[in-house]
């Protein structure tokens, strides 16, 4: 009964959290006359991704390196394949050119730099976080200096600057809600996962990484219902790029991360690899462009087929 109470009001934090970090957002971008999409990816990124880094970081240092792992990759597997599909279910996304020349590869150089550290010794290395942040740090200088609107802003004129005070509030308040409301829901989800005895990196895989995502999906859902379609794809793509640099980076810098059970490299790795470059492709087809909710579909069919091989 306490874990389904946590679910509820964790729940209910991560919704009410997507709202004000959306506000936020669209307050900055005005200020600032940065394009949304960076917003997206970088603030709005950074909040929705503060529970990976502090679930990642506390799982990694009372010795559950799995489950540090498995949140972030089922996470990253989770944005794309349950969130952007919802999101684009919800309504179509149109994109521009520079989402597959700048903001697709940042996310499959990521990927694969997690790949090559990871893969071939099943341990993140200091060094090799150290590497990661930097990585990180030199997108971001990119992304604040050169990086132009990627989506259609749909209703540039409905946007309201909000005075300097209510952007920095309605930031904290998001941001903490976000955090709180999935610390609540992790609360809940584990325990309940683990009365059915679970595996960590099983857990990690599906119930945290899916309850991670959730302050993703709820900014995302909100960012299209508001027709911000800009903050939620950057959103999606962003928080996949910091949970790889950031997240693990931070957490391996802390402590090494050693890979337990090798399910993790022989299959979850291949599928964030899999899915991620699948984005690419649906961003062509059928129509140029745009993610429309045949895409959406094909998204959820992958994910859940990822769901189910993996429990089973």
């Amino acid at each position: 009964m306490q874990n389904l109470l946590f679910i509820v009001l964790g729940l209910s934090l991560l919704i009410a959290g997507g709202n004000w970090l959306l506000k936020a957002a669209v307050g900055l971008s005005l200020r600032l006359n940065i394009p949304k999409i960076v917003i997206g990816m970088t603030v709005v990124s950074f909040a929705t991704s503060a529970p990976e880094l502090i679930v990642s970081i506390q799982a990694a240092l009372d010795g559950f390196p799995d489950l540090a792992l498995g949140n972030v990759v089922g996470s990253n597997i989770a944005n794309l394949g349950l969130v952007l599909a919802v999101t684009v279910l919800l309504g179509s996304i149109d994109v521009r050119k520079s989402f597959y020349t700048t903001d697709w590869p940042a996310m499959m150089v990521a990927s694969f730099l997690f790949f090559g550290f990871i893969y071939f010794d099943g341990e993140l290395q200091q060094y090799e976080g150290v590497i990661m942040v930097i990585a990180l740090f030199l997108f971001l200088v990119y992304l604040l200096r050169f990086q132009k609107q990627a989506v259609v802003d749909e209703a540039p004129e409905d946007d309201v600057l909000l005075p300097l005070y209510k952007t920095v509030l309605f930031l904290g308040i998001g941001g903490t809600s976000l955090w709180g409301g999935s610390e609540l829901l992790i609360n809940g989800a584990v325990g309940m996962a683990t009365i059915y005895g679970v595996s960590e990196r099983v857990i990690g895989i599906t119930v945290v990484s899916i309850g991670t995502s959730i302050p993703e999906l709820a900014a995302s859902v909100i960012a299209v219902i508001k027709k911000e379609k800009a903050i939620s794809l950057g959103n999606l793509i962003g928080s996949n790029i910091f949970n790889l640099l950031a997240v693990l980076g931070i957490t391996s810098i802390i402590t090494p991360v050693r890979v337990m059970d090798e399910g993790l490299l022989s299959s979850d790795i291949f599928w964030m690899l899999g899915i991620s470059f699948l984005v690419l492709p649906l961003v062509f087809i059928p129509k140029g462009l745009r993610l429309g909710w045949r895409d959406g579909i094909v998204l959820l069919v992958v994910y859940a087929t990822f769901i189910y091989l993996t429990i089973s």
